[in-house]
């Protein structure tokens, strides 16, 4: 982490877990227990249901909600999808761009990835864009080759302005809900190639600013070496976000000096 030129920002990703009852549970729980250091950003992207109710609870708390998907139309025949608009009517300031999950299950192409991305800072949402390789990428060794792409494909037409609000999440794929982590030093080499890719297409001063999060498998005990890396900002975290112990974990050792 580098606080003197960017924010720390560690965000949970539910994806298709808990029920409201749930949301609320771990909501107060997590409400009441914040360490007093203020030196991280605090996000919480949860599933659709559990928005409004989440927006409620941590509305005077430092803890921001956030969605894990959208729509790039503003409105139209696009049964079981949400827009942009409705996202942002609701209060929610965060939303997942682009996550493996949805590229891989869902067939989210590149193309699609950016007209997301489009949407959200059109409604004034702050993207949290990920981006990664699978394991057959990294044993070709192309695995910095194959995200400058996925960048470049992301990011077109994006305004520097613009990229001022756009966190980036690196997520290998081959350690997303595997148990398997990047060692801290595969991930800071990645994130700083990342770095040194937004600092060709947007300069040195937006490059230094983003915040670049690392989501593959964080956790509390891997958490502080992970965050010790120059170009790690923070986590996009999965599993242990779903224990609010556990995310409180990491979010103390983001907290530290």
């Amino acid at each position: 982490m580098n606080r003197k030129y960017r924010k720390t920002v560690i965000a949970a990703n539910w994806k298709m877990h808990k029920t409201p009852a749930e949301a609320k549970l771990f909501a107060e729980h997590l409400k009441s227990s914040l360490p007093r250091a203020k030196r991280c950003s605090i996000v919480l992207c949860v599933p659709y249901v559990d928005i409004p109710l989440a927006v409620k609870l941590l509305k005077d708390s430092r803890i921001a909600v956030g969605a894990q998907n959208l729509h790039w139309e503003e409105c139209g025949p696009f049964t079981g999808e949400v827009s942009a608009s409705m996202l942002a009517d609701l209060d929610v300031k965060y939303v997942i761009i682009g996550h493996s999950e949805r590229r891989c299950m869902f067939g989210e192409t590149d193309m699609i990835v950016n007209q997301k991305l489009r949407a959200a800072l059109r409604a004034g949402l702050r993207p949290i864009l990920c981006v990664g390789e699978d394991l057959q990428q990294r044993e070709l060794d192309v695995t910095e080759e194959f995200i400058a792409y996925q960048l470049k494909a992301a990011l077109a037409g994006i305004t520097p302005e613009e990229m001022r609000r756009v966190i980036i999440a690196y997520e290998p794929i081959w350690a997303i809900g595997t148990g398997n982590t990047a060692t801290p030093e595969q991930a800071g080499q990645v994130c700083s190639a990342i770095r040194g890719i937004l600092r060709k297409l947007y300069g040195a001063r937006i490059a230094r600013s983003t915040t670049i999060q690392y989501g593959g498998s964080m956790n509390e005990n891997n958490a502080e070496a992970l965050l010790a890396q120059e170009d790690v900002d923070g986590g996009l975290i999965g599993t242990a976000s779903l224990d609010p112990d556990r995310f409180l974990d990491i979010i103390h050792i983001a907290n530290q000096d």
